[in-house]
């Protein structure tokens, strides 16, 4: 199967919703993703890249989302629903599929990130299921998916999807304040998919059993 640019299309799962972000998302994410808990992770280059406010947040979000040439796909992400609103209201992250090397059927699932309430839940691994689902679907034969070496927490999440390690690109990216990250990436294949894809079902199918008999969070995220 020949490798094709997904289309920007909704993603629903039976706990999250996927819809292409546009500019109108921007002041939900600014209330999810703009604290320190979230940036001290690695994202957005790291906690000297968190804005101080709405404005510095929409100049972040556009040109790590939506800004630049090359082809990509930016999401969305909500969970559940507000007080007196239907489901999948709740904007909690974003993520990002681009990278898109058609001759060589590859691509790369990143710029992920969540609210902190949302981590340990079953939030990440259903966008996973789902993003992950539409490139293998679209031809896709290899998924990069990387973390600054150091965030331990996104590494172990990574590794829990089934993800192969293969090795740290060293000095590979500049952080927001000066420093060089080392770069550890992964990845899925495509006949490895079906293992992984049956792994991510079996752990949403036990977070949604635990919230039917009103038991703890997972502590995986």
């Amino acid at each position: 199967m020949t490798a094709t640019l997904p289309a920007p299309l909704e993603l629903v799962g039976s706990a999250v919703k996927l819809t292409p972000m546009t500019a109108s998302d921007i002041p939900g994410l600014y209330r999810a993703l703009a604290r320190s808990e979230v940036f001290e992770s690695g994202y957005g280059g790291g906690i000297a890249g968190l804005p101080i406010n709405l404005d510095d947040f929409r100049e972040f979000a556009t040109s790590y989302y939506l800004g630049g040439d090359a082809p990509s796909l930016a999401w969305t992400v909500r969970h559940g629903a507000t007080a007196g609103e239907p489901g999948f209201t709740s904007i909690v992250g974003a993520t990002w599929m681009g990278d898109f090397d058609l001759e060589n059927d590859s691509t790369h699932i990143g710029a992920t990130a969540y609210r902190p309430e949302a981590w340990g839940t079953i939030v990440n691994p259903e966008t996973k299921l789902l993003t992950l689902g539409l490139a293998f679907d679209s031809g896709f034969n290899r998924v990069k998916i990387q973390a600054d070496s150091v965030n331990a927490r996104s590494r172990n999440a990574i590794e829990r999807l089934g993800a192969e390690f293969e090795g740290i690109l060293r000095r590979d990216q500049k952080r927001a304040d000066g420093s060089w990250r080392d770069t550890a990436v992964y990845s899925i294949l495509a006949d490895e998919w079906p293992a992984v894809k049956v792994r991510l079902e079996q752990r949403i199918a036990t977070f949604a059993r635990s919230a039917e008999d009103g038991g703890p969070r997972s502590n995986e995220s």
